[in-house]
């Protein structure tokens, strides 16, 4: 994995979307808000992250954005 890149998975059943930032080991997992969560490595630093209901919590949200994108460019 290159610098800068970031891994992208999705769990359906679970209905779980995770990004890796960097591999190594997990030494805690954070939770951040609801649904949301960190992991990091033994010096503090981000490993990944997830977000749980991701239908609902991403999904549905870029759906939303993207029709408001799709009405703009109808006025232009």
């Amino acid at each position: 994995m290159g610098k800068g890149q970031v891994k992208v998975r999705y769990d359906q059943e679970g209905d779980i979307l995770y990004f890796l930032v960097k591999e190594g080991r997990v030494k805690d997992t954070l939770e951040v808000g609801e649904d949301f969560f960190v992991e990091v490595d033994e010096a503090g630093k981000i490993v990944g992250f997830e977000v749980w209901r991701a239908r609902t919590n991403v999904f549905s949200e870029l759906l939303k954005y993207m029709d408001r994108l799709k009405e703009a460019r109808v006025g232009i």
